[in-house]
């Protein structure tokens, strides 16, 4: 069984960031809570007046993010954040459907019992956050991302490929932003308790077709999801 290095708390007193990082951090994290509008132009100064960046850790951070897909880049006009398309996200999910199951069939196969706790931790806390989701209208905040990211990634973490691991994390943040977009149109929250529940049992049965099953249609179900969102808004008046 290939043995797997899981990252635990200790006493070593936390380092700041480096500046680029941060800059990185805060830029993915506005981006993907819909801060900025899908197309808007990302100006260096406007950037500048509202993080406290100089000019350098941005533009690295923004070459960043437009490796991840999440913003686009263009010599002549700068930097723009990702469109939103019915194309985009087909893409997003085709890849996903590709690399995600397929981590989850390596994490099965190679995850140990540290694993397997990390797995049931992850899933109880976002458990916990979505039992205090009202049935009314709600905007998924940062709190239910993390914890929803947090149990996806952890399903995953015992895949001894780490690009694997890497690229599956950068498609599920760039289909997260058709989440929170589609969210906000949304009257009632879509709980998936449910849904997470008998992936967490089926991967902790060491059930892999079935786990892997629940994870493609898991995946699939949300660019459903997503797409009657778009379809509706494309057919208001004014959009």
């Amino acid at each position: 069984m290939h043995k797997i290095n899981y990252m635990y708390k200790n006493d070593t007193p936390a380092r700041t960031p480096p500046l680029v990082d941060q800059a990185f951090a805060q830029l993915r994290r506005d981006v993907l809570n819909g801060t900025y509008s899908a197309g808007a132009k990302l100006k260096l100064d406007e950037l500048q007046a509202t993080y406290g960046f100089s000019s350098s850790p941005l533009r690295e951070a923004l070459s960043r993010l437009a490796q991840e897909g999440l913003i686009r880049a263009d010599e002549r006009r700068g930097f723009r954040v990702a469109a939103v398309s019915a194309e985009d996200l087909a893409d997003i999910t085709r890849m996903r459907v590709m690399l995600d199951v397929q981590a989850l069939r390596e994490s099965i196969a190679h995850g140990d019992d540290a694993w397997e706790a990390l797995v049931v931790g992850a899933f109880h806390r976002l458990e916990k956050v979505e039992a205090r989701l009202s049935e009314g209208p709600v905007v998924l905040d940062q709190g239910w991302t993390d914890v929803h990211t947090a149990f996806h990634m952890a399903l995953i973490s015992a895949s001894p490929s780490e690009r694997l691991r890497t690229w599956s994390a950068s498609l599920f943040d760039q289909a997260e932003r058709y989440r929170r977009y589609s969210a906000r149109f949304r009257k009632t929250f879509k709980h998936k308790s449910s849904e997470h529940r008998k992936l967490m049992d089926a991967t902790l049965r060491r059930d892999a077709d079935t786990a892997c099953a629940l994870l493609e249609e898991h995946i699939l179900s949300t660019q459903r999801n997503v797409l009657a969102v778009l379809s509706k808004v494309e057919q208001t008046p004014g959009n």
